[in-house]
């Protein structure tokens, strides 16, 4: 195996040694990519498995998906740094107490090194939701990221005194400030035959809707922009939409 292939490969993997001539058997860091690494790989590519199946029937060659992957592990670390910063005792003794403070029943989930930390609310109309907050090691004096299911980003107003209490009440202010916005959603899964997205999240902004046979509407949801005085939805529809009750067949055609 000496064409450009095989030089390409040695060059972006080095450790990857080729065992026959036609370039079907490698031996090193990495057996079976599909079912097989080291554990030490596999805990940092964990959240990236989607990606690397997508490169992985995307690339026409191991070259590619090699350098794809080298690519993804790039990204993987960078990310994954701030783990592996020692803690100060203070940054646990203050997130414990928050966590006290802010009340144990209203916490969803944290991992075993404290360092992510998921906390779930109600809005007014009983619909739940969960934020989910990856704190760094300079905690309280940075805020941790805020990840939620939202149509529209949400910032976070923070200053070296402030807790996850603060966030909290941001985040019960931001839920009740979407509350029109859900409830149109919910109205229109509730009185429509939506085809997608079959499984609709607090993000989505579009739905999809049957009124016949062969005929279908779509609709979205548009957030106003930011300058406006309120920062609730507007529907936007082609057409007229009518209450349906869900079929339990496809609908037929007059």
């Amino acid at each position: 195996m000496a064409g450009p292939g095989a030089r390409a490969l040695l060059r972006h993997c080095p450790l990857l040694l080729p065992q026959n001539r036609h370039g079907t058997a490698y031996e090193g860091f990495l057996l079976s990519f599909k079912n097989q690494c080291s554990w030490h790989l596999k805990r940092i590519l964990h959240g990236y498995r989607h990606i690397l199946k997508q490169r992985l029937h995307s690339c026409p060659d191991l070259v590619s998906f090699m350098v794809e992957l080298k690519t993804v592990l790039e990204i993987a670390l960078k990310n994954t740094q701030d783990l592996h910063i020692p803690r100060p005792p203070e940054y646990y003794s203050c997130l414990v107490r928050d966590l006290e403070i802010l009340g144990w029943n209203r916490v969803a989930y944290v991992d075993t090194g404290l360092t992510t930390v998921k906390l779930k609310a109600e809005d007014s109309c009983g619909r739940q939701h969960l934020i989910t907050l990856k704190l760094n090691a300079k905690y309280p004096t940075e805020p941790p990221d805020c990840l939620v299911d939202f149509p529209v980003p949400f910032a976070v107003s923070w200053m070296p005194q402030n807790s996850l209490i603060d966030i909290y009440k941001q985040f019960l202010a931001a839920l009740e400030s979407l509350k029109e916005f859900w409830d149109a959603l919910d109205e229109i899964d509730g009185k429509t035959w939506v085809l997608e997205p079959e499984i609709p999240t607090r993000s989505a902004t579009t739905r999809r809707i049957a009124i016949g046979r062969k005929r279908f509407k779509g609709i979205q949801e548009q957030c106003l922009s930011e300058h406006r005085s309120r920062s609730l939805p507007s529907k936007h529809a082609s057409g007229m939409l009518f209450p349906w009750s869900r079929p339990r067949s496809e609908p037929s055609e007059n």
